[in-house]
């Protein structure tokens, strides 16, 4: 009841905002979706006023064309937000397609994406400009698919700091821009929008970082690359209020996304595959 009458009171306000959608789908991994509505810009926002406007009582379906799922909202302690849709049977498979189907109030919001092939990560690397120093950034290297279009995203996760895997900064590819099919680059730590720490775009030594490499679809790579420009810009990507971010949302606004993953952990120079 408390969640309905937030929610009533938020749309009563706002009138016709918009549904922001962020989900996924990573290969053996289930679907997961988080719903929110759009923000108006001069609204005033505090840190008990935020959690209104995320959508905790939609029903959300995921189907790969021969199964369905209904997806439960499950409450993730220590993130923001906490509140994730996440399916329990359905795992991610390469190649195939997932279509997305929200259900809220009199809206109808739908959405399809697929899971493109893995590009491993070859290798990873803590790297200092001086031996003496306390911090350093982080180095991988993989090798591009020549004969397929790829788009990648890098993310990082600072354990027992980070809840969740952070886009790095400057961190959406496109093979189109390699030199070589020997891809090696410097990783720079993207902004945790929630943060209660100060920004720092590196990271210190005894620090234990998994590092995830994603392949994606054109459509994600455009999203995470204007969502990256928000971030930049100083704006909140989370309850966009205007139509800045790019979609593939039918009906509301945001991605759903299938990944093909590779993930590794690092703590300065020993690395392990998981």
């Amino acid at each position: 009841m408390v969640s309905c009458s937030r929610e009533n009171y938020v749309e009563s306000v706002e009138g016709e905002s918009k549904i922001v959608v962020e989900g996924w789908i990573e290969q053996g991994d289930v679907p997961q979706v988080i719903l929110s509505r759009s923000i108006p810009i001069n609204a005033t926002i505090d840190s008990t006023t935020i959690f209104n406007y995320f959508i905790r009582s939609a029903k959300v379906t995921v189907s790969d064309g021969e199964n369905e799922e209904v997806l439960s909202v499950k409450n993730e302690n220590g993130r923001i937000p906490p509140y994730v849709y996440s399916g329990s049977k359905m795992l991610g498979e390469i190649g195939k397609a997932y279509v997305l189907k929200v259900q809220y109030l009199d809206r109808v919001i739908e959405a399809t994406t697929s899971i493109p092939s893995v590009v491993p990560i070859k290798s990873a690397a803590y790297v200092k400009v001086n031996p003496a120093d306390t911090t350093g950034f982080v180095h991988i290297e993989f090798n591009d698919f020549v004969k397929e279009k790829n788009y990648y995203q890098i993310e990082t996760r600072l354990d027992n700091v980070e809840p969740i895997f952070v886009p790095a900064l400057y961190g959406n590819l496109n093979d189109e821009n390699f030199i070589s099919s020997s891809v090696s680059l410097q990783i720079t730590r993207g902004i945790y929008v929630f943060s209660k720490t100060k920004y720092k775009p590196y990271f210190t030594d005894g620090d234990l970082v998994y590092i995830k490499l994603r392949t994606m679809s054109k459509a994600g790579f455009e999203f995470w690359n204007s969502w990256q420009n928000e971030i930049v810009n100083g704006r909140s990507p989370i309850f966009p209020a205007n139509s800045s971010l790019k979609s593939n949302i039918k009906g509301g606004i945001g991605i759903w996304q299938g990944y093909g993953q590779s993930t590794i952990l690092m703590q300065t120079s020993n690395t392990k595959r998981i």
